[in-house]
């Protein structure tokens, strides 16, 4: 049957609505792979993806294949819980950096390939590449050391795991097929679950600056990667988080470092430590739900409140920082940079950014704060941009703030002055302000079983 198959057919039913089946999703997978079907026509074939969509078998069956292209690493000689966390991208995001170190410190085992950003969001790669010396680039031996004797280790994905991925994803960002639900659902299953952890916690951002723009398409993309988590072996929720403003209270990579830093010493901002503290929880339950063999169910308030409390103790007692420490050194970066934050660079310029009236903050539109970062250098418009590691922005001020034209609202970090102005106007153009305080709105929204 597969000899009779030709691209152009394929391509055609999916056009049309059609549902493909797993040998036909296999054979535009395996002929792309060895350059026997070109990147117009799979490109064409992601465009029909993006709009006519995927059933959940097709999603399931893409998944698999991806996943199936590359290897998967194998922690079975470790017996302590292994449980990864995913977010599906934001701006200021920085809590892998975080709960990583934090987890490990609690003797779960975080095994975790990580992205770099694209335009207004940003990735976790790039912001650790901002510490001196530091390698994303692992061996998989070496990330399985890491793993097994540190408790942690984030890399860059890598030609072994998920190849097809890999190309797939360079279409989708070329084609403006990223956005697609079953796409993105595929891309980030097909490594998650190349990467060995037993658990998985998925931090779907919805809003702004989110690829989720509403609720609804947050429930859909969360409910198709926990099902195909589940359906693989691996215990997996997802908490949907909001993404109208930026998290915490730094977007640019050496400023989230040190910001995360920061947090691992106990100081960090109430959205951040709200988070992180329940993202944390819920790994900390699907650790034991994988130690005892436990289905998944609602975390009733009292036990998240107690696992937040004691996530909290491991921060206050200094055992997360010092898991960080060793983090960075394994991964031969500078371990003095955590007790000394400013040997990661700086911009050599600086500028406070004033509103001109006075009121409470309304909005602080993430997306335009997120491409104001990346027009100070922060960021890549195009994959192959080079980013300045030290540019960005500090958030002075957030939604639900009050300010006076006297006040910075933020601090603008930069070396190139060339798209100053543009990036002042991006921003201001995402803040408003009102004489009345805004309602406050949660930034845990929901949890997806």
């Amino acid at each position: 049957m597969t000899g009779k198959m030709c691209a152009y057919d394929l391509i055609k039913k999916k056009r049309d609505g059609m549902e493909l089946f797993r040998d036909e999703l296999a054979f535009l997978i395996t002929k792309y792979l060895s350059n026997e079907i070109p990147d117009s026509q799979m490109s064409a074939f992601l465009m029909a993806v993006y709009f006519k969509g995927m059933t959940d078998n097709e999603t399931s069956a893409l998944t698999e294949l991806m996943l199936s292209s590359g290897s998967r690493i194998d922690f079975s000689d470790i017996s302590a819980p292994k449980v990864d966390k995913h977010s599906t991208g934001g701006v200021g995001d920085k809590t892998s950096i975080i709960l990583a170190p934090l987890m490990a410190a609690m003797n779960v085992k975080v095994p975790m390939l990580a992205g770099r950003g694209l335009g207004h969001t940003g990735g976790t790669i790039d912001k650790l590449e901002s510490i001196p010396n530091f390698r994303t680039s692992l061996s998989i031996e070496e990330f399985r050391g890491n793993v097994r004797d540190i408790g942690l280790s984030i890399i860059s994905p890598t030609d072994e795991i998920a190849p097809a991925d890999k190309r797939l994803y360079g279409l989708r960002d070329m084609t403006a097929s990223v956005e697609s639900i079953p796409l993105i659902a595929a891309s980030i299953m097909s490594k998650k679950l190349s990467e060995g952890a037993e658990g998985l916690v998925l931090d779907v951002k919805v809003g702004k600056g989110a690829f989720m723009k509403t609720i609804q398409d947050a429930r859909k993309l969360a409910r198709t990667m926990v099902n195909i988590g589940n359906s693989s072996g691996v215990k997996t929720v997802a908490i949907i988080t909001d993404m109208n403003q930026p998290l915490g209270r730094t977007i640019g990579n050496g400023l989230e470092i040190k910001e995360c830093i920061s947090a691992l010493r106990g100081k960090m901002a109430d959205d951040l430590k709200e988070v992180v503290l329940t993202l944390g929880a819920w790994m900390v339950y699907v650790a034991d739900c994988v130690t005892e063999e436990a289905t998944i169910s609602r975390l009733p308030e009292h036990v998240v409140i107690k696992y937040k409390a004691e996530l909290m103790d491991f921060i206050e007692k200094g055992d997360a920082f010092k898991k960080f420490a060793e983090f960075v050194d394994a991964q031969h970066g500078d371990p003095e940079v955590a007790f000394k934050p400013n040997l990661i660079p700086s911009a050599g310029k600086v500028k406070q950014v004033k509103v001109a009236e006075k009121g409470y903050i309304q909005t602080m539109d993430a997306e335009k704060a997120g491409i104001a970062a990346m027009l100070l250098g922060a960021g890549r418009q195009r994959a192959e941009d080079v980013i300045d590691h030290s540019a960005g922005i500090v958030i002075n001020k957030k939604v639900g703030d009050y300010i006076t034209p006297d006040e910075p609202v933020a601090i603008f970090h930069y070396n190139d002055e060339s798209r100053l102005k543009d990036a002042e106007e991006v921003f201001f153009s995402g803040v408003q302000l009102s004489e009345i305080p805004p309602d406050r709105k949660a930034i845990i929204i929901e949890v997806i079983l």
